[in-house]
């Protein structure tokens, strides 16, 4: 009973827009007025004027003088997935597993959340609404020498909390090795006087999923915390009662409930668990994953400039230095590599209703830092420009349906940023685009059909939703 109660408690908070601490379009105008207020300078610099960092003379990797926070390595991969069988490229290596932590108390019994309006180096619009609490475990055990984050007592065990959520989930695998978060939510008493200091407030889950329609307002941590809340499964027959009484009156509301539907229902999936876990296990028992550590200095179609490390034909990203100047953080100035994009790309999901239900179009995605050979990721997932024709080593599949989809296909589409204390000013389009009856059922092998209630199965355990498909479904609206 408490694990239904708990799932409806975060329907109620999804369900729920209206807030009277800091309503939506006052949560706008405090956005915007904390960029005008914070004081930030970032500017690139060459790697030898890097503060605490250096390229190690024995691996030639990029390191701070520390050991700590994360280094930037290279990596020779092979494999027999794809057309590309062996490549060589730099990775983030970040071995430590650090806390993405949201605070959530009722008021007059709906969930709030205690959410942050943070200021990360590489941010595209530098304040965008993060976690309460997002901190690498150098920050929080202030290897920087800086202050401690705030309310990290509420997830490192010192100070009493109910866990609502408490996951281990993967970062981006074409960037980082094995790199790992823990995802938590943490809910205090009614009665709790919790102290809320400067650029923090408190929203529902429907305001987060609400400025999710806005592009790159909601940070990258945010989104995959919120991606993993479970809303719980029922019978048809209940869900088919709960429409009844709450019909859609337009083509969009029609749209949300179909995707509250898929969230919810247990029954109208075309493949049962058993049969995706089956998927999922022949897949990985078939394809390879090697991944060898080589000096970054050695790593093939890859060039270590003054200012830049990049590849021959200026794909995928580079390397770069910058200085970063932020007055309201733990340390106040510092140097560190970001990782820079080399084009925007395209992250998508192609939806169909079968059985009345609708599906998502998954496939199983190899990429070179994965805990586990594969992960399932969106329909698309093309980063950097390499969807663009003649640029690519091989072709996308279902890529044209999402570029050619019409304006009454797609349920969604923003720009959302990735995760800007590593990556400098990346954005990447964000769609979910529904087809009709005439897209086939029958898929490519590496691809298969799961409801959203299934997805949230998935998302439970470690290592098996990428972040590029958790941060789409952290997007979806009830309302």
């Amino acid at each position: 009973m408490e694990a239904k109660q708990k799932n409806i408690t975060f329907l109620k908070s999804a369900l729920s827009v209206k807030n009277s601490f800091m309503p939506s379009e006052r949560f706008l105008e405090w956005m915007k007025e904390k960029n005008e207020q914070v004081y930030v300078n970032i500017q690139q610099v060459h790697f030898n004027e890097l503060r605490n960092w250096h390229f190690d003379r024995n691996s030639g990797n990029l390191t701070h003088e520390s050991g700590k926070f994360f280094s930037i390595e290279g990596i020779r991969i092979k494999t027999n997935w794809g057309k590309i069988y062996q490549w060589e490229q730099p990775i983030i290596n970040q071995p430590e597993i650090g806390f993405l932590g949201i605070i959530a108390k009722k008021f007059n019994g709906i969930l709030y959340f205690l959410m942050q309006a943070k200021i990360e180096p590489g941010n595209l619009n530098v304040v965008q609404l993060s976690p309460t609490l997002q901190a690498t475990r150098s920050n929080y055990s202030q290897v920087h020498k800086g202050k401690k984050p705030l309310y990290l007592e509420y997830f490192n065990g010192e100070q009493k909390v109910k866990i609502l959520l408490d996951q281990l989930q993967s970062e981006q695998g074409a960037r980082f090795l094995k790199k790992r978060n823990r995802n938590m939510i943490v809910e205090i008493g009614e009665n709790e006087n919790l102290k809320v200091y400067e650029n923090f407030c408190w929203l529902t889950l429907g305001q987060i999923k609400e400025f999710l329609q806005y592009d790159n307002l909601v940070n990258m941590d945010t989104r995959t915390v919120i991606s993993g809340i479970p809303f719980g499964e029922y019978p048809t027959d209940v869900l088919d009662f709960y429409e009844m009484l709450a019909p859609g009156s337009k083509a969009r509301d029609e749209r949300n409930m179909g995707i509250l539907l898929s969230m919810l229902d247990r029954d109208k999936h075309l493949h049962s668990i058993d049969e995706i876990i089956s998927w999922i296990t022949r897949i990985k028992s078939f394809y390879d994953l090697e991944v060898e550590h080589i000096p970054l200095n050695h790593v093939k179609s890859w060039n270590i400039g003054p200012q830049e490390i990049y590849h021959d034909d200026r794909n995928y990203f580079s390397v770069i230095g910058v200085n970063v100047e932020i007055e309201n953080r733990e340390v106040r100035s510092w140097d560190q590599p970001l990782i820079k994009a080399a084009q925007e790309g395209i992250i998508a999901f192609i939806v169909k209703k079968i059985n009345g239900i609708y599906h998502f179009l998954v496939q199983a995605k190899l990429e070179a830092g994965n805990f586990d050979i594969i992960e399932l990721a969106p329909t698309v997932q093309c980063l950097t420009g390499n969807y663009r024709k003649g640029k690519n080593e091989y072709d996308v599949m279902f890529l044209d349906e999402v570029i050619n989809a019409r304006p009454e296909q797609i349920l969604y589409s923003t720009f959302q940023s990735e995760e800007g204390g590593r990556f400098f000013k990346e954005q990447n389009k964000n769609i979910i685009v529904e087809m009709g009856d005439d897209f086939p059922i029958q898929l490519p092998e590496n691809y298969i059909w799961m409801t959203l209630n299934q997805l949230k199965v998935f998302i439970k355990y470690n290592n098996y939703l990428n972040i590029a498909a958790r941060s789409l479904i952290a997007a979806l609206r009830f309302i």
